[in-house]
Parts: structure tokens; sequence; C-alpha cells
């Protein structure tokens, strides 16, 4: 069984984290999810932790667990704290497939979206200001 797990900042601000657990209901059911089981964890600041969110996944059936980070950057995080959380994983079910997939913002289709996105954007004011 396949298992995809969302990973996000989190934050003191509740509302933010139920944006990230809105987001991965609305992936859980979207065609193009190939996964058996999404979910979402947090690096901080808000629960399930990146440990928490792995070991749910497992107990739920997964032989393979794919760390997503939704980041927009490769900073420490991303570099070393996601990797540091997902090794304590990987040395404890050695038996489980756990590997972490690229960031999201690495994705060349990240520039093709912002470029949609900040160009509806740009002609809504344009269109506001006539």
């Amino acid at each position: 069984m396949k298992s995809l797990l969302i990973i996000a900042h989190g934050s003191r601000r509740e509302a933010s984290n139920e944006e990230i657990r809105a987001l991965t209901d609305k992936l859980r059911q979207h065609p193009a999810n190939d996964a058996d089981h999404t979910s979402c964890a947090f690096l901080e600041l808000a629960a399930p932790g990146i440990p928490e969110g792995i070991q749910q996944s497992i107990d739920q059936g997964a032989t393979t667990v794919v760390v997503y980070p939704y980041f927009l950057s490769q900073g420490r995080h991303v570099a070393e704290d996601i990797p540091h959380e997902v090794k304590e994983k990987q040395l404890q079910h050695p038996d489980i497939n756990i590997v972490i997939a690229d960031y999201f913002g690495s994705s060349e289709r990240v520039v093709e979206l912002l470029a949609q996105e900040s160009g509806a954007s740009l002609t809504a004011q344009l269109t506001a200001r006539e």
C-alpha cells in the first residue's frame, strides 16, 4: 500500500494548519492522486509531527511512504530537518520503503502555476481600476 504524507511547516495560527489539512483532504479526493492513503504532518508547531505522521501511515498498512515537503524553497528545513526526522523512522522500520520526494517548489510546473495565478491577479487589478 502506498501512502502520501504531505509535510508542511506548521504554525502557531491554527487556521493556517487547518488550511493544510483542507488541502490534504482535497488532494486525497483528487483523481490524479494514486496513493492509497494521503495525510499530512508538520515539521513543528502543529500535530501530528513527521514521525507520528509516518507511523500513522504505517499503522494504516503502508509498505511505501512518500514524504512530500510542501515547501517553496530548499532551506534548512527541506535540506536538513525533514531528512533527519525521516531517517529516524527509516531506521525503526527498515522493512518499509520511506522516501522523501523533491520539495514542491522544485517542480517546473510551479513556474507555470505562478505565471497563471499572478497573471489572473494582474488582470483583476487592471479590471478593478477601469
